[in-house]
């Protein structure tokens, strides 16, 4: 019995050195420590060695490395350590977003999110659970089902966790931004910062100013932008953080490209993608992709872009995430028109090639914001996002001189919106992918941020009225715009237009 305690006591003691080494920001040291306890440990300490492992590897970028080890340790876990699982599979989560495998990352959620259901005593990881559910919905672009769980996420935070108010702060950051309010998201990732800073976390708050760094490029505030970025950088290339620096490279080659610097632009991109691929990021190095093909058609070489924009598309298609798809086709068919535009002889095929892509694109991307229950939201996404897909259409199709074409598309437009009055709904629309890994309790956090951003919630979320897809147009017998819907709905995978049919 002595020996078996000296034995506790020693695997105990490793488990602390690996959670120290890891608050200090040095994850490879933490997961050497955490293997080494797993090996010959008991059954209940090896199985949260493992998961602590497998998590450490997941930080680094080895996600392939960090499945292997959750599965290890959730294959090996013993009855008495069955409170360990929920955590696990959280986490493992993570991995599989960061491959990119989203049906799996949310058949493993919904597993940790029945286990947590009936108990109270695990209320950080409900949180956990919940923005990791909210991550799969927004990787997919399933903006509704985002909202409804970062509503959700929201309530169980300030109810089982407050002390991590620095992680729904982000939320409300993110959703704020996604809806056009870039103000207040910055204000609340401000606080999201301060909050991470007041309770002691670097890695969170490496983590925060990244992401306020790319809400502050993405809202043309370039010069503000340097100060996170650079700082959150410095930490996650010390830590030896591969997903995160990456994350960050990307950033400054695109600040870079805004200077119009391409080779430094081009520099950061590979060294971003270089990561990515190290590390089975697919969906992340498919993103780099797409900005060097940007490079690449700044700098006359559209085959070269035209090639990485095909093998992007390969990924999202792979992926399931057909939204991503149709806003790629959309960018791909706005550089096929400035390169006809551009050019001396407009060639046939490019012109071809061009309508093809924009309006399928178009009509997806246009659809989406039927299925955004407030109105604040819809009118965003219009703005910002189709309306501006649609004008490439336009373009394209005027360019052609298909004018059939141009009027049908014209009429769909001019077709109005049909209410969906029965349901309503409260919805946030949140964005950031939430990472948690905190293998013993967090300090209490009990600054101004957690007070301010508890008031200012309601801000955040919008009651709104749920609106159908539009409806089929017929004209003398022909639905308009039939092939393209077909082609859109099948390429994209996703419904365009609703089943019901009106005459013009």
């Amino acid at each position: 019995m002595a020996a078996t305690g000296r034995t506790s006591d020693r695997d105990d003691a490793q488990l602390t050195a690996g959670y120290a080494a890891y608050q200090r920001g040095d994850v490879v040291a933490a997961l050497a420590i955490f293997e080494q306890a797993a090996d010959g440990a008991a059954p209940r300490l090896r199985s949260a060695a493992l998961i602590n492992a497998a998590s450490m590897a997941d930080e680094l970028g080895d996600h392939r490395r960090s499945v292997v080890l959750f599965r290890t340790a959730l294959a090996e876990m013993p009855d008495d350590a069955a409170h360990q699982r929920p955590a696990a599979l959280v986490n493992l989560s993570q991995a599989f977003q960061h491959l990119g495998e989203f049906d799996a990352a949310q058949d493993v959620l919904e597993e940790a999110r029945a286990l947590l259901a009936d108990g109270t005593d695990q209320g950080q990881l409900r949180v956990a659970c919940l923005l990791s559910l909210t991550a799969v919905a927004l990787h997919r672009q399933q903006w509704a089902r985002a909202g409804e769980l970062a509503h959700e996420s929201l309530g169980v935070t300030e109810r089982f966790a407050p002390e991590l108010a620095g992680h729904p702060l982000m939320n409300l950051a993110a959703c704020s931004f996604e809806t056009g309010r870039w103000d207040l998201a910055v204000d609340f990732a401000r606080q999201a910062v301060a909050a991470f800073a007041a309770a002691g976390q670097a890695a969170s708050v490496a983590e925060s100013q990244q992401n306020l760094a790319t809400m502050l490029v993405r809202a043309g505030h370039f010069d503000e932008a340097e100060e996170p970025l650079l700082a959150s950088q410095e930490f996650f290339e010390a830590a030896e953080l591969g997903h995160r620096a990456g994350i960050g490279s990307k950033t400054m080659g695109f600040l870079a490209e805004r200077r119009a610097d391409f080779d430094t632009a081009r520099a950061y991109y590979e060294r971003a993608l270089d990561r990515f691929d190290a590390t089975g990021a697919v969906v992340d190095a498919a993103d780099v992709r797409l900005r060097l093909a940007t490079v690449a058609c700044a700098e006359g070489e559209l085959a070269a872009a035209e090639k990485l924009l095909d093998a992007a598309f390969s990924v999202y298609a792979a992926q399931g995430l057909g939204m991503h798809c149709a806003q790629l086709d959309y960018w791909h068919a706005d550089l096929l028109h400035a390169s006809i535009e551009q050019a001396a002889q407009p060639n046939p095929d490019l012109l071809n090639r061009a309508v093809s892509l924009a309006v399928p694109a178009a009509l997806a991307i246009d659809a989406v914001r039927h299925t955004l229950p407030n109105g604040n939201q819809r009118e965003h996404w219009h703005r910002t996002v189709a309306e501006p897909a649609m004008r490439v259409a336009f373009r394209c199709a005027a360019l052609a001189g298909n004018g059939q074409l141009v009027s049908d598309l014209i009429e769909t437009q001019c077709a109005g919106t049909t209410l969906d009055v029965p349901a309503y709904t409260d919805v946030t629309v949140p964005s950031l992918e939430f990472e948690l890994f905190d293998p013993a309790p967090a300090e209490q956090i009990t600054t101004p941020a957690l007070q301010l951003g508890a008031a200012l919630a309601d801000v955040a979320a919008a009651a709104g009225i749920p609106v159908a897809p539009p409806p089929r147009l017929v004209d003398h017998g022909r639905i308009v715009l039939a092939d393209f819907i077909s082609h859109a709905e099948q390429r994209y995978g996703c419904p365009v237009r609703d089943t019901r049919v009106i005459a013009l």
